[in-house]
């Protein structure tokens, strides 16, 4: 759309300078040749001549003697005008209100000389013309005594009207370049000056400088509205991007003093155990076999979390899906929590109408989903909280009476490297538990939504796709 305003807006404005132009052409035309009628004749003889052409209508033969009607000779006085007939020898046959001075027969190159050179005096212009009256041709010469009124004889050079014809042209063509410049310059600026705006707009935010106020109201309206909104999206990214690298850095701060921990013990133990100045039991060293085992198995949920979360989030996780019941596998997983003897005292229920939902999904990663999810629902939550697991159809609910999140919990609790404020000493995990269920379940064309309330409770609704 853009794209055809901006070509009409470059039409118009080609077609625009063409009209003002050509206006400006034909106003200087009219002007030369006002110019040059004002210079060559002060007043057009044309009118005069027509009068003396028609003149003869007042022209009258009786007896074979010319002479004019009354009303001929209430016009020669109402023009100022005199009037000399001549037969065809040029013989002077009748006159009226002539000056005595004209000669009373002419020959032919005279009559020619009375018509086109010879002036009766600076205030009088001869004009001619002829009269049939039965065959005999008669012609008359007409004076008008008027200083105004001039004719002139056109002569002119070939070659000098050749080169007088190429300076006005050239004359023309200079004017005309000179205005299609100045006008296209003109136009130019308007068109080009908010591109400049939109280029020095782009170079700010390539420098991330994202301030950037674009507003525009002609053909460009919508370019700017892109670069602004581009420049809000990118504002709104650079603040989410330092958001996640404080927690980024907030998380290996934490990961590292996790893991020191499990690591001390592991390497305390191992220099007891191999020092010769100790002498340990049975007993004690399978108790310490065993805690080495338990801060092993714990950073080794730590790598396999940082592996599968990487996995995840570049798409080079292949599911190996096959037909699965539900049921089975929900209820599966409450049991085996609560066979945890730490997890005994819970409370926990699992609600389903059915025996069987079976759907297409990868067994072993949604049980790791699921169990992340309803793992967190227990250990974020006092003892005496209440979690229910229902399932209907392909919707799995994870619901609970807890301590609930707050709006910026629940804003970041799908972010990598997130923990919780409900996070306490007897869960120190990877924080990528929220983010891989995330993972899992949108990989499974599925969707994930958590509605809470801070000190009333969090529900989680998990619906997989049957695709």
């Amino acid at each position: 759309m853009m794209r055809w305003r901006l070509t009409g807006r470059y039409l118009f404005s080609i077609l625009l300078i063409v009209l003002f132009v050509v206006c400006i052409n034909g106003v200087m035309l009219i002007g030369l040749l006002v110019w040059q009628s004002h210079t060559t004749a002060p007043l057009s003889s044309q009118p005069v001549e027509s009068f003396a052409r028609e003149f003869k209508q007042y022209v009258q033969i009786d007896e074979g003697r010319p002479t004019i009607s009354s009303v001929g000779k209430a016009v020669l006085q109402q023009k100022h005008a005199w009037i000399q007939v001549l037969n065809e020898q040029g013989e002077e046959q009748y006159t009226y209100r002539a000056p005595k001075t004209l000669p009373t027969s002419y020959s032919p190159v005279e009559v020619v000389q009375m018509y086109k050179y010879k002036e009766v005096d600076a205030d009088t212009t001869v004009f001619m013309d002829s009269v049939n009256h039965n065959g005999q041709a008669y012609s008359y010469f007409i004076g008008v005594v008027d200083r105004n009124i001039n004719r002139y004889v056109l002569s002119y050079n070939t070659a000098q009207l050749g080169k007088s014809l190429n300076n006005i042209f050239l004359l023309f063509l200079i004017i005309d370049s000179l205005i299609a410049v100045l006008i296209g310059y003109v136009f130019s600026q308007r068109l080009t000056k908010p591109v400049h705006k939109i280029i020095d707009d782009i170079k700010k935010l390539a420098n991330k400088d994202y301030n950037v106020v674009s507003q525009s109201k002609g053909v460009y309206r919508e370019v700017t509205h892109n670069v602004q909104d581009l420049s809000t999206q990118l504002k709104r990214a650079e603040v989410e991007r330092k958001k996640l690298d404080r927690l980024k850095e907030e998380w290996i701060a934490n990961i590292s003093h996790d893991m020191k921990t499990p690591l001390a013990s592991i390497q305390g133990f191992a220099e007891m155990m191999k020092d010769k100045d100790y002498d340990f039991s049975i007993e004690e060293m399978r108790e310490y076999a065993e805690i080495i085992e338990k801060k092993s198995l714990y950073i080794k949920e730590v790598i396999d979390d940082l592996n599968l979360t990487t996995r995840l989030k570049n798409k080079q996780m292949s599911l190996n899906k096959k037909n699965v019941n539900l049921v089975s596998l929900v209820r599966n997983l409450v049991i085996d929590l609560l066979n945890d003897p730490k997890h005994q005292q819970r409370s926990i229920s699992f609600d389903c109408k059915g025996e069987a939902v079976f759907l297409q999904v990868d067994e072993l990663l949604l049980r790791r989903a699921l169990s992340n999810l309803i793992f967190n629902a227990v250990v974020h939550n006092d003892p005496d909280t209440k979690v229910t697991v229902a399932l209907e159809e392909t919707s799995i609910y994870i619901e609970d009476n807890g301590k609930g999140m707050s709006r910026e919990e629940l804003d970041h609790i799908f972010s990598r490297y997130y923990r919780g404020t409900n996070t306490g000493e007897s869960h120190k995990g990877s924080g990528l538990g929220m983010a891989i269920a995330k993972d899992i379940i949108e990989a499974h064309q599925g969707t994930i939504t958590i509605n809470s309330i801070l000190g009333e409770g969090t529900t989680i609704r998990i619906e997989l796709s049957t695709h």
